[in-house]
């Protein structure tokens, strides 16, 4: 009986001695060194070519979606504010950019009404279907229409969030449903290491 319990105390503590604990800060994935992203060349919704490099200095978080999204996208841009408002001027140092998978219907007036509704600083993303299906490649996000109707058609999309650093290397993936406060953690993290 003892011996029993004292071969299993001896296994906990050599699985306790594997376990080396949180190798990051980071409440999100850290994905530093992943071959991640591009150029990103697409136009915001106030019709100016942009590319990543347009944004380097800051932390660059870009997530995928669709103006027609019914609950993940509104979700995640309105966490995303939450989590801009917990940084207070800090807010000024961090690039939202909300990149369309749905280029045949997010014209650029209904990314310039929908986007900016959530944080005027945020900037919603398109181009052509060529470009946007790029894009997706590089990021190696998943973008399909499904048809619901004759006509008709959700997207069905990764709902991940991607965090560059102010030099333009990826360091995160933020989940979908990541908390205001956990996200805030994780920008200050990124603007403190600069």
């Amino acid at each position: 009986m003892i011996r029993g319990a004292l071969a299993i105390l001896a296994c906990a503590a050599a699985l306790a001695a594997c376990d080396p604990g949180p190798r990051t800060p980071f409440k999100g994935i850290d994905v530093t060194g992943a071959q991640l992203g591009g150029e990103l060349r697409l136009t915001d919704h106030n019709g100016k070519p942009r590319t990543m490099a347009d944004f380097r200095g800051k932390v660059v978080a870009i997530t995928f979606g669709y103006t027609q999204c019914p609950d993940v996208c509104p979700t995640t841009l309105s966490d995303w504010n939450k989590a801009m408002k917990l940084l207070g001027p800090d807010a000024g140092r961090v690039q939202m950019l909300f990149v369309t998978v749905d280029p045949k219907r997010d014209t650029p007036e209904l990314l310039r009404q929908y986007v900016p509704a959530f944080n005027p600083n945020f900037l919603g993303l398109y181009g052509s279907e060529a470009a946007t299906r790029k894009v997706e490649e590089d990021f190696k996000v998943y973008a399909q229409e499904k048809p619901t109707a004759p006509g008709q058609y959700i997207m069905e999309h990764d709902a991940r969030t991607y965090v560059f650093d102010g030099n333009g290397k990826v360091r995160l993936v933020e989940a979908p449903g990541t908390a205001p406060d956990a996200i805030a953690s994780d920008l200050r993290l990124l603007l403190n290491s600069a």
